[in-house]
């Protein structure tokens, strides 16, 4: 090949834009001074003037002012040592961004330009974008789109929150597997997500923990998303990832409230219920074991008398103790106020007889809970009653075991408390009868089926000194049905207390109209009063409204209360009769003999008068037993100076023995028989005007 030769300065530059720069690039030549000495027509256009306007201009002032002295003297820095020059500037219109690289000749130095404008940009814009990435709050990772198998991707890039949030610096996991990140809380289900969404080039979020740099676990909500580049090829992973612990955490809280007592730290009744539906309810076959309701005694006085702050302290001692009794994988629960759960189960972990099981857990728990409990200032003593229900493989609802051992524990009650009672059929033919009883004694009173009965009570003369007030029920289908079998029922479903006052309101009003006709203004009316309808809080205030509002005086209104409102808080019990006093309503204990018989307590009584039972009465020509305790409990009425009067008194025969023993006030079938208020009225009209009510036969009283 032959050589090119140029035979003037004109060829040469020619022939130097030809072969290096193929005649498409801008290209320009300066001279020792820094000049232009040349300038092709691409140059020119990217300079922004014409080759013989730019010609002899310095090169430096074709960019922005600010940066004219130093190109000035990197330019002649190049020049006078003849070294190579390269700079990108912004051009002095600040329209576009010029690549300058200069190559020295002889003449002064060979220039080639190169608008950079887009590159510029896209720099900027990038490191825009990674500013703003390194600001945000959310945790940034980006990996290489490398396989999955081991090592795995490597992490590219983290920003400042990440380094923040993990403790790791930029240096220390750029080039490191993610899997720095996990420990022994990373649910392995979540990554498998991760690679599965993965290998499907598709986006995952995922609630992951991860680890910190000092091996602190905390949260991240993470969303992984790949990257693309122009031609579709997988080119990087992004993270984003928000610390989400302090809500994991609260979330936590909620879950423990919603399933966990917060007094006891016991699981409650929705996990209970949870834990037996998997047992016993659910499908497929079920477990074996056996379920226990546990129910403090009188823990209902602790709270009254000591507080309740002293019995949360006893329920948290119960819990612990409860803890203790049970194997591990056992549940005690807390149902709530002073009842437990115990569920025993048959797993093949825990194999085990479900009623040795049983019993032997029950024996526990009563010891441990029969101990002594040493509260703030006090050492208390309490026992409990367990109910127990078995259950075996065959599926049964939860409600229906619940309601068996809750049944039994109620029998434990009824048998004199620190009891184990386990669950019998009888007890649930028992429970269904009361509840229809129950169910049939809510239709009576919203039907308005109950009826009011009236005794007469007679003195020595047999004139009526006044009458007691019986609730009676005569059912369609059972029958008239005997106060000791409805009573307490109306008690447990609290239909007591408008039955009562219903009782109460209605003898205010017959003693109001009473007192309107003198020849029976002296008739007192005796209301009988339960356990429940006197510690109501209302009832001191509902018996003061009734007297106010008949206008009736409160000494013929006469309360019957029974010996058994002195089992438990006797001074709040003296207190509220000694308020029922100071009213001027007189009291009565009713069937004294029968129930809580204390001489301690009966001098600090606030009353006017007792009862002597019918059970004494019935045998006390025959029974020395019956005999002496009528006569003793008539002489203590005399020695405290109290009225006393006797029921069920039925025979010439007792009223007389009574007569003799000093009791002077009677009630039976021998005088009357109860009666409906219109029968009572003629049965008074009919004797009123005689000297007394002589005794009469039973049968002759309709």
């Amino acid at each position: 090949m032959e050589p090119v030769i140029a035979h003037n300065a004109g060829e040469l530059l020619e022939l130097v834009e030809r072969t290096v720069f193929g005649g498409r690039e801008a290209f320009a030549m300066v001279d020792r001074r820094g000049g232009i000495s040349y300038a092709n027509a691409q140059a020119a256009q990217l300079l922004g003037a014409g080759a013989e306007a730019l010609a002899g201009r310095r090169i430096w002032n074709l960019f922005q002012k600010r940066a004219r002295l130093g190109l000035e003297e990197r330019f002649l820095h190049a020049l006078e040592h003849c070294q190579p020059i390269e700079l990108e500037e912004l051009d002095a219109q600040a329209a576009r961004w010029l690549e300058l690289r200069g190559f020295p000749f002889g003449a002064g130095l060979a220039l080639h330009l190169r608008d950079v404008s887009a590159r510029r940009r896209a720099q900027q814009h990038l490191m825009l974008l990674e500013g703003s990435i390194a600001r945000l709050n959310d945790l940034v990772i980006i990996t290489e789109a490398a396989p999955f198998r081991a090592p795995g991707p490597r992490i590219v890039f983290v920003n400042e929150a990440f380094e923040r949030r993990t403790g790791y610096s930029r240096a220390e996991v750029v080039g490191q597997s993610p899997r720095i990140l996990q420990g022994p809380q990373t649910e392995r289900a979540q990554l498998d997500r991760i690679r599965a969404a993965l290998e499907q080039w598709e986006r995952v979020r995922v609630d992951l923990v991860n680890y910190t740099k000092d091996g602190e676990p905390y949260w991240v909500d993470l969303d992984v998303s790949p990257v693309w580049d122009e031609a579709r090829r997988l080119t990087h992973w992004v993270a984003v990832g928000r610390d989400i612990t302090e809500r994991k955490r609260d979330e936590e809280k909620i879950q423990y409230l919603a399933f966990y007592d917060p007094l006891t730290q016991l699981p409650n009744r929705q996990l209970l219920l949870q834990w037996l539906e998997e047992a016993v309810g659910g499908e497929g076959p079920g477990r074996d074991g056996a379920l226990m309701f546990i129910d403090l005694d009188n823990f209902k006085v602790l709270n009254d008398t000591l507080g309740h702050q002293k019995g949360d302290l006893l329920l948290q001692q119960v819990a612990r103790r409860l803890r203790h009794c049970v194997a591990h994988g056992d549940l005690v629960a807390r149902l709530g106020g002073d009842e437990f759960v115990v569920l025993v189960e048959n797993t093949p972990e825990k194999p085990l007889d479900a009623l040795t099981a049983a019993q032997a857990v029950s024996r526990r728990i009563l010891s441990a809970l029969g101990e002594p409990y040493v509260l703030p200032g006090y050492l208390h003593h309490a026992t409990c009653s367990i109910g127990v229900t078995l259950f075996g493989k065959a599926r049964a609802p939860v409600s229906e075991l619940l309601k068996q051992a809750d049944l039994a524990m109620y029998q434990a009650k009824a048998a004199g408390r620190n009891a184990v009672r386990f669950f019998d059929p009888e007890m649930q033919a028992v429970a269904s009868e009361n509840a229809a009883l129950a169910a049939d004694l809510r239709a009576a009173w919203r039907d308005n089926r109950l009826q009011i009965e009236y005794q007469p009570q007679v003195g020595l003369d047999g004139r009526m000194s006044g009458v007691e007030a019986l609730l009676r029920w005569q059912h369609p289908r059972r029958g008239l049905v005997a106060p000791d079998q409805f009573i307490p029922t109306a008690e447990e479903t609290s239909l007591i207390l408008p039955i009562g006052l219903w009782v109460l309101e209605a003898a205010c009003a017959q003693l109001a109209l009473w007192a309107r006709r003198p020849e029976r203004a002296h008739l007192s009316i005796a209301v009988n009063v339960s356990v429940r309808q006197f510690r109501h809080p209302d009832f001191i205030d509902e018996v003061m409204r009734c007297v106010r509002r008949f206008g009736v005086p409160p000494g013929k209104l006469k309360l019957e209360l029974t010996e058994s409102l002195l089992a438990d808080n006797v001074d709040a019990a003296i207190a509220r009769m000694r308020n029922l006093k100071e009213m001027g309503v007189r009291l009565s204990v009713d069937d004294f003999g029968t129930g809580y018989s204390s001489l301690a307590y009966l001098k600090r009584l606030p009353i006017d008068e007792l009862k002597i039972d019918r059970s004494f009465i019935r045998d006390i020509l025959t029974d020395g037993n019956d005999a002496a305790i009528a006569g003793t409990i008539i002489g203590l009425c005399r020695s405290l100076g109290l009225e006393v009067i006797a029921e069920g008194v039925e025979t010439e025969a007792q009223r007389e023995f009574l007569a003799l023993q000093g009791c002077h006030r009677y009630q039976g079938y021998l005088f009357c028989r109860p009666l409906p208020l219109e029968q009572l009225e003629a049965f008074m009209a009919a004797r009123e005007g005689a000297a007394g009510l002589t005794p009469v036969p039973s049968s002759t009283v309709t």
